[in-house]
Order: C-alpha cells, then sequence, then structure tokens
C-alpha cells in the first residue's frame, strides 16, 4: 500500500526531475510530465485532485492495454484519456517495490537519452 508522499520520495530520486507546484503531485524531467496526481473531472462538478491515484506515462497502446487487462485491480482508465499512452494508478493497491518500478519506467520513456544516461541500472 502507498501514497502520494511514496510516489514523492521515489519520483525525486531520479535524475533531472522538477516537482511542479499543484494541488497535488507533479513530476517532469526535461518539462515532460511523467507522473502526476488524477485530475478527476465529474461533469457538472468542478476538477478534483486526486492524490490516491497517480497518472503515469507508459509509452505506447500496447502497455497500456497489457496493464489495463492484466493488473484491473490496479489500473484504469476515463474516455478523457483515450489515445493517450497514460493509466491511472490506485495507489492503495501497490507495494512500494511495484510503485518504484512504474514511475522509474515512466522517467525512462519521458527522459531524454542524454539525460537517461544519468540513471544507474538496464535501460
Amino acid at each position: 500500500m502507498t501514497d502520494a508522499d511514496d510516489v514523492r520520495r521515489l519520483a525525486l530520486t531520479l535524475p533531472h526531475v522538477v516537482e511542479i507546484d499543484s494541488d497535488g503531485f507533479d513530476f517532469r524531467v526535461a518539462d515532460k510530465g511523467f507522473v502526476w496526481s488524477y485530475p478527476e473531472r465529474v461533469p457538472g462538478k468542478p476538477r478534483v485532485i486526486r492524490t490516491d491515484v497517480a497518472v503515469l506515462y507508459v509509452g505506447d497502446e500496447a502497455e497500456k492495454q497489457a496493464l489495463l487487462l492484466g493488473e484491473p485491480e490496479r489500473f484504469f482508465t476515463t474516455p478523457a484519456y483515450d489515445g493517450l499512452p497514460l493509466v491511472m494508478l490506485r495507489l492503495e493497491r501497490v507495494d512500494v517495490d511495484r510503485l518504484r518500478e512504474l514511475v522509474t519506467d515512466a522517467w525512462r520513456m519521458r527522459a531524454p537519452d542524454e539525460l537517461a544516461a544519468d540513471l544507474p541500472g538496464p535501460g
């Protein structure tokens, strides 16, 4: 079980990460978002920033569908994200190791090659 503090701690361990001021959390590398709080939109109501749900960049539609179909208890999407390589993650349903993997993978996909080389390990 993880929360917004875990997202923040993990994201800030990655090289060249900037946290954008927001009502929740919003992390970028090279001006590209890789993980942020879910801005839930309900018709007729003001947008609500959900810090219990992280939006993650996943790279492509195939990976998005694999996560949605393979782990529906953890991942979901909405029509507003159709066609975008993004999934929403229910933080209370993931452990720290899995969250670290997801946040790091999102960072790797958004970081330019010259910055990605600063992260030790595979990739």
